[in-house]
Order: C-alpha cells, then structure tokens, then sequence
C-alpha cells in the first residue's frame, strides 16, 4: 500500500517519527519540512541510510510543495519545552507557529489527515481544528497515546508480564492533570487487581502511587537528563499513522475536540478512539469509577476554558 506522509519540523520529534516509519516500512514516502533545509536534508540522508537495513520507504527534504499528494501530515513544528516548564506556557509561542504552518498545509495537502505531536499537544490540536477548517475526526492529536504506553509499561514490569498484554489508559490531558484509568484496567481478561492477586503482584496503594508518580512525571525526568523527549513519542506517531494508513480500526488513546466528556463541553483530550483510513470513526469511554471521574471533569474544565481563552 503506497502512503505519502508529510513530516513538518526535522527536530527530534519528527525525526524521531520519520526514523520509526522509515523502519517499519509503514509509509512508501515521507517528506520532511522544516525552516532550515540544511537540517531536514541531514535527517532525511542520515534516516535513508538506515532504510535498506528494513524496508523501502523513501525519505526526502522538500518545501511545503512537495507535501502534495500526502495522506498524513505530522505537525511537529514549534518550540521545545524547557526544564520544568508546564505544557500549557507553550502554548503562546506555539500558537503562532502554527498559525503559518497550517496555512501552507492547507493549500498543499487539503486532504490529508493532521497529527499534532506539538505541545501543548491537546491545545495544539485545538488550535488546529479551529484554522485547518477540518472536522475534528481529521485533526488528531498524539494526545496520552505516550502516557497510556507508559502506564501499560509500568503494569507489566510489575506484574512481570508483557505490555502488550496490559490493557490499560490514560485519559484526558497529556499533562499534569491527566487520569489514569485504574478501575478500567485490565491484565488479559481480569481487572487489573485481580490479576495482581493471582500472579502474586498485588495492586497495593502504594504501587499505584509509585505508577501514578513513574506516568505522570516521566516527561520531567527525562527532560532533566536530556532536554527533551523523542524516541516514545516517535514511535507513538508511527503507531498512529500505521493505524491511519490501514485502515485498522485501532483503539488509541488520542486527542481530538469532543463535543461532551465527564460532563464538559468543547474540550480537545484524549479517550480511547476507534482510528482507520478517514481518522477517528467512534470513542470508546471506560466506565469510571466516581473519582477517576470527577478528575477527568477537571481536566477538561482545564483544557475547554484554555481553549475559549484563544484568540484565533
């Protein structure tokens, strides 16, 4: 299946992104934009290079042109966090950047999917529903697609199983107020305790404080050791696009506008969504208990009066 995926910004997310695609083989064409061509023509060299160890996808460095013809665009374009900084205080300088990105998206790939990996990403998304013009189906944010492999990460190595046999979520905002969805997880068939209790790992208070804790400041630590994060998040956007371009009726915890969640309108978060070739086709919310609930109601309070507050 031939997918052409537009890549804007060649920083270490994008390229990040561009890497994990590349290997996988899920896009036949990636085109990587950026403000410095120098630096998007290095990353699309250096990735090439590592492409006939896996699969045949041509990687290239083109203007916003050469994005004609995309089915996903990747907007990864903007500034980076800096140590301790909160997620939303990116949002004044990344709203304009966005502003000119979009712009030029929109004439080049009218028909393509958006995928925010920018943060604030769920702002971000919101930002970019509201210029793109798209429905909010189409404009898709990485969201707690991260935070959700994390958590799913964490459970495993404590009850000593695969991740990937861990079903398990993280909802609302990627960022501090973001909820995860203890009551609703499950190892294999069984909520997430009862498992514990029969593999001899027990889901105590204070592994679910320390899980809770290892999620939600995860960002922050690696952030202090290295600067930014980019390989998770990389291979998160690959995951997203894979389900895109196949049309694979996926369950991913990603951002979109939602119309009513927990009770609040107008709110761009993350719940678990059904992604296939036209972007997110139905939600699937967890039943929650009151508290995770209630917590849930906060964090969309958050994000939707956030959003009211924009100027576009």
């Amino acid at each position: 299946m031939s997918v052409k995926v537009g890549i804007i910004g060649a920083g270490m997310v994008g390229s990040a992104a561009a890497y994990a695609l590349a290997l996988s083989g899920t896009a036949s064409e990636i085109v990587l934009v950026d403000r410095s061509g120098p630096l998007a023509r290095a990353q699309a060299e250096d990735i090439s290079h590592a492409v006939p160890f896996a699969s045949s996808t041509t990687v290239s460095q083109g203007s916003y042109a050469e994005l004609s013809g995309a089915a996903i665009v990747i907007l990864a374009a903007g500034v980076s966090q800096k140590p301790g900084e909160e997620r939303l205080s990116l949002l004044a300088r990344n709203a304009a950047v966005f502003a000119e990105v979009l712009a030029e998206v929109g004439r080049a790939a009218p028909g393509a999917i958006l995928l925010v990996a920018s943060n604030p990403v769920d702002i971000m998304t919101h930002v970019a529903t509201r210029l793109s013009g798209l429905p909010p189906a189409r404009v898709i944010g990485s969201g707690t697609i991260l935070d959700t492999a994390r958590f799913r990460s964490l459970l495993g190595r404590h009850l000593g199983i695969s991740p990937q046999s861990v079903h398990a979520y993280v909802l609302g905002e990627h960022g501090d107020s973001e909820v995860l969805a203890w009551s609703a997880a499950r190892a294999g068939a069984l909520p997430i305790r009862e498992a514990g209790a029969q593999l001899g790992a027990a889901i105590t208070p204070s592994v679910v404080a320390e899980i809770d804790e290892g999620v939600r400041r995860a960002a922050y630590r690696i952030i202090e050791g290295k600067g930014a994060t980019w390989y998770g998040i990389g291979a998160g956007l690959a995951r997203i696009v894979r389900a895109i371009a196949h049309d694979e009726a996926a369950v991913l915890s990603v951002s979109t506008l939602t119309p009513e969640v927990a009770g609040v309108a107008g709110a761009t978060l993350s719940i678990p969504r059904v992604l296939g070739r036209e972007g997110v086709q139905a939600d699937l919310m967890p039943t929650l208990d009151p508290e995770e609930r209630a917590a849930l109601a906060r964090s969309a309070t958050m994000l939707a009066e956030t959003a009211a507050a924009l100027k576009l």
